[in-house]
């Protein structure tokens, strides 16, 4: 099983949240969901936490294509636009360094007219261990 259908099948809380791995390869992931009414706060705009999970999706994806269980140690995210109910919503992320421990991230989140709506930064750390299987 390659990491996008793992995390497609064992990550209930993206999954939950409407998000899913739509491409991975050596130096990029992408995770893609559509705002509705379940992602939107009090303002009528797309929650700041569900943008988040989208970004981190990808994180995950790209940091664990390797096969070597990577989890998140810092994060930034900057909120640039807002998402509304109905958009569709891409969330690429490519390597700053693919350091053997510690790897960086950037995320672009875009709605469907490839407007930015948030910019991510992740940083992981990767364990001695191999990705749980399941």
């Amino acid at each position: 099983m390659d990491i996008k259908e793992l995390l497609n099948q064992t990550d209930h809380f993206a999954a939950n949240a409407g998000c899913r791995i739509v491409e991975v390869d050596d130096q990029h992931a992408v995770a893609e969901m559509t705002v509705n009414s379940m992602h939107l706060n009090g303002g009528h705009v797309c929650q700041g936490g569900a943008l988040f999970t989208l970004a981190d999706l990808a994180i995950a994806a790209l940091m664990n294509q390797h096969g070597e269980l990577t989890f998140g140690i810092s994060n930034n995210i900057m909120f640039v636009a807002s998402a509304i109910e109905g958009d569709h919503l891409r969330a690429e992320a490519t390597f700053v360094a693919d350091h053997h421990k510690i790897p960086s991230v950037q995320v672009s989140v875009t709605n469907q007219d490839g407007k930015l709506i948030c910019h991510v930064t992740g940083m992981g750390y990767r364990k001695s261990k191999p990705l749980p299987k399941e």
